[in-house]
């Protein structure tokens, strides 16, 4: 049994990560989370770096009820990319947070969460930041 995170370090990704950490205790199911990015700038502040990395499975260790791994991966779709890892894994559910956009926003720049919710092998929870 996994819970699978789609995770960028802010407030949205911090909200499936605490989602995520609590469906994987109530379940009693291992957390994969998944930071991806498209690799179409030099510096992407979505995706972690190596400390950024480190620094998060320090933080996930630290739950010590949860059993969790960090997954990274660059290519030309991110939520192609969770999507798979979820599929890969059986997933049993998909964590991703939800930031507000605009109609116009969502029709002119798509949308990875909507992308997810379409795609995705298993249930979503959807979570938006506090």
């Amino acid at each position: 049994m996994t819970v699978v995170v789609g995770y960028i370090p802010n407030q949205h990704g911090e909200a499936a990560l605490t989602a995520g950490l609590a469906e994987a205790r109530l379940r009693g199911s291992d957390l994969i989370v998944v930071n991806a990015t498209k690799g179409d700038s030099l510096i992407d502040k979505k995706y972690l770096g190596e400390s950024g990395v480190a620094d998060l499975e320090q933080r996930l260790s630290a739950e010590s009820d949860v059993t969790s791994s960090v997954r990274q991966s660059m290519g030309p779709d991110v939520a192609e990319e969770i999507v798979r890892v979820a599929g890969e894994v059986d997933a049993e559910l998909l964590v991703i947070g939800l930031r507000h956009r605009t109609p116009v926003g969502k029709m002119i720049m798509g949308s990875v969460a909507q992308q997810v919710l379409i795609d995705a092998p298993c249930p979503v929870l959807a979570v938006k930041a506090g």
